[in-house]
């Protein structure tokens, strides 16, 4: 990277979101609504304690971040040290409108982002299941400012995960916006890039018809513009409102994914490899072994490392934790 380039890369905010569901607050508000509609089941919400990992990887492989904004229902791990200068505790109710909380569903929490005091234009998205276990660099997430993404069409159905359903409703938004033949004419460079590996097909596969289908999804850190959230609030405020307003996810929201598809549809990015990061859905002994392997051994830089109801909880929490501890042996200045 030119040292031009350094110095036109702008301040970049990294947003975790993280839920203690043994608050008991937070669990006081949720057997309160828990009957209402949505996906409610427990182990969407239970903390794998593997966070202090997360803040090691970024304080040793993204040092060069300019704040961190914690984003929780209030609550604070008791080993967290506060007065590190780079964090920002947010609570929902500093950012999000009285109408939505409390709030269980992480498409309502996403939405709002854009509404976090002093966060930045440019800023990286992250679950607290989404860790960085390699050096990235501010031009890994953004390039002259844009964020790079993969812009991958797919195609879904009801049947892959009902619970957790957006794709086609992300898909509905971008078709009211967005002529795909046009997006696709005019942006050919940045669809049909080596980058995208065999999922390249993809693209070739589903450009013929009208409308978009969807996209991939990543379960990746997201590199945002604050600034696309708020278009699209401005564009699409009565579906954004109705999916903030649902106390738990639904099949009708649309969801954090739809800022990176907009980017795409607007041209506004720059193609990312596909190879950048692991995805693991944790289901069984030989997924912790992969996830061993994928933490200490391998070149990716990120790993998402999916908590699933198919697997012994306390059984995954000690081998995760046994692998970054390999992987982080050393406190960070985020922790007491």
């Amino acid at each position: 990277m030119r040292d031009t380039d350094k110095k036109d890369m702008p301040k970049i905010d990294f947003v975790l979101l993280w839920v203690d569901s043994n608050d008991k607050k937070w669990q006081k508000d949720y057997i309160a609504h828990k009957r209402e509609a949505g996906d409610s089941r427990e182990f969407r919400f239970r903390d794998m304690d593997t966070l202090r990992y997360w803040f090691r990887g970024i304080e040793k492989y993204a040092s060069w971040v300019n704040k961190i904004y914690f984003v929780t229902n209030g609550q604070v791990p008791d080993w967290l040290n506060r007065s590190n200068p780079k964090i920002v505790l947010v609570s929902h109710s500093d950012y999000m409108p009285k109408e939505y909380l409390p709030t269980f569903s992480s498409h309502a929490i996403e939405l709002n982002l854009n509404r976090i005091k002093d966060l930045s234009e440019t800023f990286i998205y992250f679950n607290d299941d989404t860790f960085l276990i390699n050096e990235v660099k501010p031009e890994t997430f953004f390039k002259k400012g844009l964020p790079r993404l993969c812009a991958v069409m797919d195609s879904y159905t009801t049947r892959d995960d009902p619970p957790f359903f957006v794709p086609q409703a992300n898909a509905a938004v971008l078709n009211r916006h967005f002529e795909k033949k046009d997006v696709l004419k005019k942006y050919f460079p940045k669809y049909y890039t080596p980058l995208y590996g065999k999922f390249l097909i993809k693209n070739v596969q589903f450009a013929p018809g009208r409308g978009f289908y969807g996209f991939k999804m990543y379960h990746m850190p997201v590199p945002m513009l604050k600034s696309t959230l708020s278009e699209i609030w401005k564009n699409e405020y009565k579906v954004l409102h109705q999916t903030s307003l649902h106390k738990f996810r639904v099949m009708t929201d649309v969801n954090q994914w739809l800022v990176q598809n907009w980017q795409m549809c607007k041209g506004e990015f720059y193609p990312q490899d596909i190879k950048i990061g692991e995805y693991i859905a944790i289901r069984s002994d030989a997924d912790l072994k992969k996830a061993d392997t994928i933490i200490n051994d391998s070149k990716k830089l990120m790993v998402c490392l999916n908590d699933t109801s198919d697997i012994d909880f306390d059984h995954m929490v000690e081998e995760l934790k046994k692998s970054f501890e390999k992987k982080f042996p050393n406190k960070s200045s985020f922790e007491l």
